[in-house]
């Protein structure tokens, strides 16, 4: 029988050593390590499973099976299949986080949300798990995928909304009503951009164009909104 290498420790194993309060630091660490090697391929054995028997065809055992887990193991790390369907929120965020952390703080904060976002599509567009703008690996399961969409894209919002107005001015005017707009602005933005995609995934008109292009000329398009026409 394959040991799971997410399950806890059996009481039996040896106490550690005696000593100073911070001797345990390394086996945390550890477990830490070992917490993100399951998740990881927990995620990498389900997209490759979706992508070869459906989403429909694809079970939580399966998913564990791949991963050396038990079903157990699995809904330590994800509450259902559907959430594999979606980045991890928490790794998401920290991306566009660091991003925009690194923008020169003199920078239009619509363009410091819109270059930041651009930079943190690229390790998520060379994932496996582009189940976002593949419509066809989650037929029938649309609505399902949809709601925790909607959930996702709220939290990364209210959120993202924080980071902007941390940015403004002082003196900004309606500073919290600007960053709600901008942070609201550049996600539908996004939103548009994965809908687009899964569309013309759909209707087999999609091309190689990567996410970030899209984006960037979705967001060249959203600052154009009310100008004059040229």
């Amino acid at each position: 029988m394959n040991q799971d290498p997410a399950a806890p420790a059996s009481s039996a194993a040896p106490a550690p050593p005696s000593g100073s309060g911070s001797e345990p630091e390394p086996d945390s660490g550890l477990r830490e390590r070992k917490k993100e090697r399951t998740r990881k391929l927990l995620r990498e054995g389900a997209a490759a499973l979706f992508a070869e028997h459906g989403f429909a065809g694809t079970t939580v055992a399966d998913i564990a099976a791949c991963a050396n887990v038990s079903e157990r193991t699995f809904f330590r790390y994800f509450e259902s299949k559907e959430a594999l369907l979606l980045p991890d929120s928490v790794d998401l965020f920290a991306y566009v986080e660091a991003e925009l952390a690194r923008r020169p703080p003199q920078e239009d904060p619509l363009d410091a949300v819109c270059n930041a976002l651009i930079s943190a599509v690229a390790p998520f567009a060379a994932s496996s798990l582009t189940a976002l703008t593949h419509s066809v690996a989650i037929a029938g399961d649309e609505r399902v995928v949809a709601a925790q969409l909607v959930q996702l894209f709220a939290d990364c919002e209210n959120r993202l909304t924080l980071l902007v107005l941390n940015r403004l001015p002082a003196d900004t005017p309606e500073a919290d009503l600007r960053a709600g707009v901008i942070a609201g602005a550049a996600l539908s933005a996004v939103r548009a951009v994965l809908r687009t995609q899964r569309r013309r995934r759909a209707n087999g008109t999609l091309t190689d164009t990567p996410p970030s292009s899209l984006l960037l000329e979705a967001f060249g398009m959203l600052k154009q909104i009310g100008s004059a026409p040229q």
